[in-house]
């Protein structure tokens, strides 16, 4: 049965629908009344998420990018306010789909309607396992298909077919358009390879090749005969030879190849064989270097020189994209980027002379797969260039052979290519927790970053008595309150405490309000609280004098806000004027902020 998905409409009624619900906060749904299949996969509930950048559908949880779950993910609404809502199955309804998704051939049993405020168009990605499969341009009347099957974690669109080689089995895999996968193993073929015939070149005497390969069987070749069988080298010649031109020295190779097998075998070399083949002596093989397996030795000139070329099929994976390796690798603390050694040799560029920003920052190449790597991380960053756009931190590099010689002219191809890492800036996660437990340790993991978190609170200075449960605080009493982080880099990134503020109720928007910290100053009102350290490291702390509310003799809730700013000409400290205690902006440096909660039992 045909379940669509959602509605992605502007704040509107949707047609049909019985009943409607509306929320503003994240949510978990239940649909088991109409489960969704998310290509391939059912599903009786979805969650419904708000963040400061998206609103997400997801069914497997909330949406979180490093958990790559099923979702539908949009851009941020206008306001996080949506409708829900079940419709049951109408002809009307069912035409409707029907006719603006005609590859969907299941009937309609139901739909799940959810309206979202967006004006205009807006972009949405289907993920699954936190890959996008698809995007959608949706307006307030979008239709897409999300059915498909999914075998070994891939996707596959309704009526597709494709071989999948495992284990020595070649197995067709199929997505009929009703969406029902099926499989099949093909017997006969354990690999998936198909065999294609080449048409022999018309022009080639073949007659005139076979009796070259047959020199195999010939002196000097004969005194090698009784320990390698010379004919899989001579029906390997003659079927090359007799279909393909003898061009780059290839009517020779198969000689080339049998002598070496001989001189490998008995550690003799067969004589003089290439004189009476019309063959260039040979040389010390590939100069004296063993070639990778992605690699053959080849002449690289008239005069018999030799070098390892990339074989055709490992290279057009580079060449296809017009590049000369593979992509950078970022992880949390370094990178690196790794180029192919027989490409840069097609070019004619010496690896020895590439650097990067840094041009003591080489490349060093793999002896065995002749790959070289350029790296760089946060002890040596090799001239990397760090920016901020928005919640990304940017590492800029480059691999170059330009430098900084006086010489007005060049007789080389300069070198460019773009060596840099793209990191969402790491959030500090919303907590709460009680003073019974003294103090909290949380492992933190976002995006590369991984990281934890303490808050604590203390009777002295230097902040080596906690408190603990069994300890009094008494009205008026100074106390410490340090936030801590271990995991982050402070050479790159610092934390900022915003505001931290009271409450008589666990709720941060209490009525009852007193302000200790404002815009990452002191209130300027209560000359007991001071701040430390605020905005030059991973840590800081912050001290004031115990209070409870006037009339109130309950609970105190001290709630703090923090923001995590990346180093930039040391400017994420705030600037605390005397006369005004206000700040400077540095909003546009901040990544999403964070809520912790502490409460004090009076």
């Amino acid at each position: 049965m045909l379940h669509p998905l959602i509605y992605l409409s502007a704040l509107s009624l949707l047609a049909g629908a019985d009943e409607y619900r509306s929320f503003s906060a994240s949510s978990v749904l239940d649909i088991s009344s109409c489960p969704i299949t998310f290509y391939g996969q059912t599903y009786e509930q979805i969650y419904v998420n708000f963040t400061s950048e998206n609103v997400s559908v997801c069914f497997n949880d909330f949406y979180n990018p490093q958990t790559r779950g099923d979702c539908v993910v949009g851009p941020k609404a206008k306001i996080d306010f949506v409708y829900f809502t079940i419709i049951p199955s109408t002809p009307k309804e069912e035409l409707n789909f029907i006719s603006n998704v005609p590859t969907i051939k299941n009937p309609l049993q139901c739909s799940v309607g959810l309206g979202v405020d967006h004006s205009g168009t807006s972009v949405f990605d289907a993920q699954v396992s936190g890959t996008t499969v698809d995007s959608w341009n949706v307006t307030d009347s979008t239709f897409a298909d999300i059915s498909g099957c999914r075998y070994s974690g891939n996707v596959y669109k309704p009526d597709t077919s494709v071989l999948l080689s495992s284990s020595g089995t070649c197995l067709n895999v199929s997505c009929n358009e009703t969406a029902v996968l099926s499989t099949q193993v093909l017997t006969g073929n354990s690999n998936c390879e198909i065999q294609y015939n080449d048409t022999a070149d018309s022009t080639i005497n073949c007659t005139t090749m076979t009796e070259r390969c047959n020199l195999l069987k010939e002196a000097p070749f004969t005194t090698c005969n009784s320990l390698i069988d010379p004919q899989p080298y001579v029906t390997a010649c003659t079927n090359t030879l007799c279909k393909y031109p003898a061009v780059d020295g290839l009517s020779c190779q198969f000689l080339k190849a049998y002598s070496r097998a001989c001189n490998l075998q008995n550690n003799e070399t067969v004589g003089d064989w290439w004189t009476k083949a019309g063959c260039s002596a040979p040389q010390a093989f590939c100069q004296d270097r063993t070639c990778s397996p992605h690699e053959f030795c080849g002449e690289k000139t008239d005069g018999g020189e030799t070098r390892c070329f990339c074989r055709a099929l490992f290279a057009s994976k580079y060449t296809s994209t017009h590049s000369l390796g593979g992509p950078t690798v970022c992880s949390q603390d370094s990178a690196s980027l790794s180029l192919v050694g027989c490409l840069l040799e097609d070019k004619g560029i010496d690896y020895s002379t590439l650097h990067l920003n840094d041009q003591t920052c080489r490349g060093h190449m793999d002896q065995q797969t002749h790959m070289v790597t350029f790296s760089f991380n946060n002890s040596n960053t090799c001239g990397a260039v760090v920016t901020t756009n928005n919640s990304q931190v940017i590492y800029k590099n480059a691999i170059t052979n330009q430098n900084s010689s006086s010489d007005i002219i060049t007789r080389h191809d300069q070198i460019y290519i773009d060596f840099s890492c793209v990191e969402t800036k790491p959030d500090i996660k919303t907590m709460s927790f009680s003073i019974k437990d003294s103090s909290v340790i949380q492992h933190i993991t976002s995006g590369a970053w991984s990281y934890t978190l303490t808050m604590k609170a203390y009777t002295n200075a230097k902040r080596t008595q906690a408190v603990e449960p069994s300890t009094e605080v008494q009205l008026d009493q100074r106390i410490w309150v340090e936030l801590k982080t271990d995991g982050l880099d402070d050479s790159l990134v610092a934390v900022v405490t915003d505001s931290c503020w009271a409450t008589s109720e666990p709720s941060p928007s209490g009525s009852l309000r007193y302000d200790l910290i404002i815009n990452g100053c002191a209130n300027p009102t209560d000359q007991t609280v001071k701040v430390e350290g605020n905005g030059l490291g991973t840590s800081n702390y912050f001290t004031f004098n115990m209070f409870q509310f006037t009339g109130k003799s309950g609970d105190i809730y001290l709630h703090c806000k923090l923001q995590l700013c990346v180093k930039e000409n040391n400017d994420c400290v705030p600037v605390c004027n005397a006369a005004s205690r206000r700040r400077r902006s540095l909003r546009s440096k901040y990544e999403a902020a964070a809520f912790i909660t502490m409460a004090w039992t009076n």
